[in-house]
């Protein structure tokens, strides 16, 4: 037999060869990391060229020959890892689209090498697989080129097993029609971008926790950062002594490690601050600046009406020495900040003058008592994207009005242009994304810090059981929409639910408060363990030991709806007859009786339902807490004006005291798993000899819907007629409340008062 050798390493990697090997099983794949090419040993003969290699395949199998039209789309294939802009690949594809609408291959009516060089071209072609796993394109709106991605999906599954390290790359799923949604454009790229020089920043300030609004900014640079094979930087903008910590930078790089985002270097805006003052000398002496002390307020006044400062017009000298005050941070210069000279009245009130120095004689976490002048965000942003070698800032669209003061910026200072790339900002219903809001609940103690289950923080969501897969599928699913709008939790919650499925463990647990013992006739005399698997569905996961005995727990809620003599399931044992039940006067169950029945039929009992062995001496079960949350406000968007506290949810924790099955204290903190009938869970570690368990929500509307419930209607008067209640929104009488209708005749038919007291 033949032997291909490959690295997985090798890029563009050798899909095609690859491929039709594995296809055509004529050749023995090798995978060996040393290799510089591919290479094919083949009857003494050695081939290194991939076209070649195919060729030589298809012939080996008896794949039908190539035809005269075959030429053209090798050359296609040989020109799609090239191919970056996004026009570029639309022709290409709208070509293979046009030649395909009336036939299944490439080259006449079986599949040639053709088809195959070009599948591989396609798969390996950086920029067309990324677009075409995500863009709603016409081709796969048909299933014109299927045949081609089918029979590669075959190959695929059939040889990556052996090759776990490098993800295979799906075909596109052909979909019934073109949608509306903007979903997913992140793959028509970014604009003037070369593959490996792509360089894209994540700046975050380090004044507190990172949350889900930063994980799309962050997670999207690190998309855009791999798509073109280039660098992302990790920026700390510092340049706040008054809100800065050296502990935020630590747990923001926690939390980006959390989500698995990983920047090729660290840096601070603080680095640069000789440079970024040196600029500003440069732009006062060119005319571009001038320091002013108007007051805030009035500052805010004459830009919004378009008034220039009286400062605006000082000379060099003024503001130089004005300047000088502000960096020896003396009393004077406390009253003084620099201002860009860009336009008073601009349309744009970004452009009219923003500051873009102000003083501060706090230390700085990094660079202590050195400075008393600090740049603001607006200045230091595009110098330093500029200085560090930044080539697309991705910015969230509610800076846009700033852009062309971003782009004024490295203009007047002659520094190289940076390309801006906009998205929409994320934001979720019921959801406070507000560093100063999220710090009230911790300040009033309405959470327990900043990784609460409850808050948006990337700390609170993984906490709550958001797993990183989801969170990546979310972000990228998202596309470049530039709407605002505040989206609902069930997609995110929903993805993470299929994620988590197929691997959470199966664990039983059973509420303590009026549990229901049962006496089993027919069962072991004493207890029983065997071994069964955590998942049905996936034996990787492990065995668990489940204990069988003659008296077991039930839930008061399974007790209530057994009927006398009904035939029931106890899962992972056998069917069971309930013989007799014991009621209080409450109408509650306290105690049954059931009889074995291993040979009754599972499949038409109406009831399977969990149970556990009554705890013993040898076999305990554990004391478990069941924890559920609520949003935090009831609104679901506060407004700018809102009190926050207006809007608190009077209960967010629920707690529920649970009996689970002993194999629960092998879980380590943060692992995911599922107490069947009740919903997936994590771990959330021991708290006062109590496993505690934090409830996933699984995006089925009843797991997100608001817990707090609405408000009880006002009392009544005696004598009074109590309004309708309805759904509709509130209208005045058109006619007032003093307006009677005169009796008379009419055609009309007579209708009761439904509301006569």
């Amino acid at each position: 037999m033949a032997t291909l050798t490959v690295s997985s390493k090798q890029t563009p990697f050798p899909w095609a060869a690859v491929a039709v090997a594995s296809y055509t099983e004529k050749a023995e794949i090798v995978f060996d990391e040393t290799a510089t090419g591919i290479t094919l040993q083949l009857d003494g003969s050695t081939i290194t060229d991939e076209e070649e290699i195919v060729h030589a395949l298809a012939k080996t199998h008896g794949l039908a020959q190539d035809s005269s039209k075959s030429p053209a789309f090798f050359a296609l294939a040989k020109s799609i890892p090239t191919v970056t802009a996004v026009p570029d690949i639309i022709a290409a594809l709208n070509s293979l689209d046009d030649h395909l609408a009336y036939r299944t291959f490439l080259v006449g009516h079986e599949i040639t090498a053709a088809d195959w060089m070009v599948w591989g071209a396609m798969q390996g072609g950086t920029f067309f697989q990324s677009y075409c796993e995500t863009a709603e394109f016409p081709v796969f709106s048909k299933t014109t080129i299927s045949p081609i991605f089918c029979g590669g999906s075959h190959i695929l599954n059939h040889w990556t097993a052996s090759r776990p390290r490098r993800r295979a790359l799906k075909p596109p799923k052909a979909s019934k029609a073109r949608s509306n949604k903007t979903a997913a454009g992140f793959a028509l790229g970014l604009a003037n971008a070369e593959d490996g020089k792509v360089v894209t920043r994540f700046p975050p300030e380090p004044s507190g926790y990172l949350h889900i609004g930063h994980a799309k900014a962050a997670m999207l640079n690190q998309y855009f950062a791999k798509m073109y094979h280039g660098k992302l930087i990790i920026r700390f903008d510092d340049t706040n002594p008054s809100k800065e910590r050296t502990e935020f930078e630590e747990t923001i790089l926690e939390d980006l490690h959390l989500m698995d985002v990983h920047g090729d270097v660290v840096t601070h805006t603080s680095d640069h601050f000789q440079t970024l003052y040196d600029l500003a000398i440069k732009l006062i002496k060119s005319g571009h600046a001038y320091a002013d002390d108007t007051e805030q307020v009035q500052m805010r006044q004459e830009r919004m009406d378009g008034i220039a400062s009286r400062h605006r017009d000082d000379t060099v000298e003024q503001n130089l020495k004005h300047f000088d005050e502000m960096t020896a941070g003396t009393t004077e210069g406390l009253r003084w900040c620099l201002r860009a000279k860009i336009s008073v009245d601009n349309p744009n009130k970004a452009m009219r003058d923003p500051v873009i120095y102000r003083c501060n004689i706090l230390p700085h976490h990094r660079t202590g008592d050195k400075w008393k002048v600090y740049p603001t965000y607006d200045f230091a942003c595009p110098v330093v994207d500029s200085i560090e070698g930044v080539t697309h800032a991705l910015r969230t669209n509610e800076y846009r009005d700033r852009n062309p003061q971003y782009h004024w910026m490295t203009e007047a200072l002659q520094l190289r242009k940076v390309n801006i790339w906009d998205f929409s900002r994320l934001n979720f219903i019921y959801t406070l994304l507000s560093k100063r809001k999220l710090h009230w609940f911790v300040d009033q103690g309405l959470v327990r810090g900043w990784d609460d289950p409850r808050f948006p923080t990337v700390r609170g969501i993984r906490r709550r059981g958001l797993t990183v897969e989801a969170l990546q599928q979310f972000m990228l699913a998202q596309g470049p929409s530039q709407a605002v709008v505040s989206l609902e939790w069930d997609s995110i919650w929903a993805m993470n639910k299929k994620i988590i499925d197929p691997v959470a463990p199966r664990h039983w647990a059973i509420v303590t408060d009026k549990m229901v013992p049962v006496t089993i006739t027919g069962g072991p005399a004493s207890p029983e363990i065997k071994s069964l698997p955590k998942h049905k569905k996936n034996a990787d996961i492990g065995e668990k030991k489940t204990v069988y005995t003659s008296a077991i727990l039930v839930e008061q809620e399974d007790a209530i709806s057994f009927d006398d003599q009904e035939e029931i399931t106890l899962m992972d044992w056998g069917n069971a007859i309930v013989r007799s039940k014991t009621t209080n006067a409450a109408g509650e169950i306290t105690a049954i009786e059931m009889e074995l029945h291993l040979d009754g039929d599972f499949r038409k009992t109406k009831k399977k339902i969990t149970w556990l062995s009554q705890s013993t001496s040898t076999h305990p079960l554990t004391p478990v807490i069941l924890l559920d949350y609520d949003y935090l406000i009831t609104k679901k968007k506060l407004e700018e004006n809102d009190n926050v506290a207006d809007f608190v949810t009077p209960v967010t924790e629920f707690r529920t005291d649970a009996l689970a099955d002993a194999n629960v204290s092998d879980l380590t903190k943060g692992e995911i798993m599922q107490f069947e009938r009740k919903g997936y869970y994590v771990f959330d570690g021991v708290v006062n000899g109590n496993l505690e368990f934090i409830r996933i929500p699984d995006g089925r509307a009843a797991s997100l819907a608001s817990k707090a419930g609405p408000a009880a209607p006002a009392a009544v008067a005696q004598g009074e007629v109590a309004p309708p209640i309805t759904k509709m929104y509130a209208a005045e009488k058109v006619y007032g409340d003093d307006v009677k209708a005169e009796e008379g005749t009419t055609t009309m038919y007579k209708v009761d008062n439904i509301y006569k007291a």
